[in-house]
């Protein structure tokens, strides 16, 4: 499994990357793993204000459906429109084209209490 240095982490298996005020968030390799074949990406909140640990979305893959959380406070600016005609495209990219939502983030003291890849890895092999 891939958990790349320069994101954040949640216990919920999201991730973040920052790009300044503004981030990208999608789910883990190990937690699309877990999921499966994806079928479809529903973020309803695009526009929002959304706090840390809220449901921004759900996700589903063929035999379940799972709710996404804000890894940050902030406001969700920017759905991926990509994953409407493809969900795919988080099994196959989850750190790329597979991302789900791009925020403003609102308290950037937030992602002090995101975990880093080694230690996301430790809880997953718990």
């Amino acid at each position: 499994m891939n958990f790349p240095a320069d994101l954040k982490y949640t216990k919920d298996h999201e991730w973040i990357r920052v790009d300044g005020n503004v981030a990208y968030v999608g789910i883990t390799d190990y937690a699309q793993g877990e999921l499966g074949e994806i079928v479809f990406v529903d973020i309803t909140t695009e526009g929002e204000a959304v706090a840390k640990e809220e449901v921004f979305g759900t996700i589903e893959a063929v035999k379940t459906v799972s709710d996404l959380f804000m890894p940050v406070s902030g406001e969700v600016i920017e759905a991926n429109a990509e994953l409407d005609d493809k969900p795919e495209l988080v099994n196959e990219d989850v750190y790329g084209n597979g991302w789900l939502i791009k925020i403003s983030i609102s308290d950037p003291s937030e992602l002090d209490e995101l975990m880093s890849a080694a230690e996301y890895e430790q809880m997953i092999a718990k």
